[in-house]
């Protein structure tokens, strides 16, 4: 994140209506989510957890971790995100990170994906400072 605004502050313009101008989807964000763990799981994305995070979090309403097994991975499911999120009318308010650091980020306001290096998922630790949040699916 630059400009020290932080996720926090996108959230409650998100809640409000930031999120819906750009958004042109009949789909809801559970259900965009449930297929952007579907285009993961093509591009081969493995340990694939969906969080609903609502009740935890004002960040988001979902969180989607995964983890790819090299760079080149990691930038193949970020574009296939990037063009199913495009084809089904959603667009990324930010997408952050870079390759070196083995961990890229998109920011659909409501949603949140992250792509991970396994070394830097196990890093972080997402799952264990989300773990008060709802399991949706999780695909290994």
């Amino acid at each position: 994140m630059s400009g020290g605004a932080g996720l926090a502050s996108l959230r409650p313009a998100a809640r409000y209506g930031a999120v819906e101008a750009e958004k042109e989807s009949d789909l809801d964000t559970g259900e965009f989510a449930r297929e952007l763990v579907d285009v993961i799981t093509d591009k081969k994305g493995s340990d694939i957890i969906l969080l609903d995070v609502q009740s935890v979090s004002l960040l988001a309403d979902y969180f989607i971790i995964c983890s790819a097994d090299t760079e080149r991975q990691v930038k193949a499911i970020v574009d296939e995100v990037e063009e199913k999120g495009k084809a089904a009318g959603f667009k990324a308010l930010r997408v952050e990170g870079s390759l070196g650091s083995g961990w890229m980020v998109m920011d659909y306001g409501a949603l949140i994906v992250h792509v991970m290096l396994p070394v830097q998922r196990d890093y972080y630790g997402l799952e264990e400072l989300w773990s008060d949040a709802a399991l949706v699916v999780r695909i290994q």
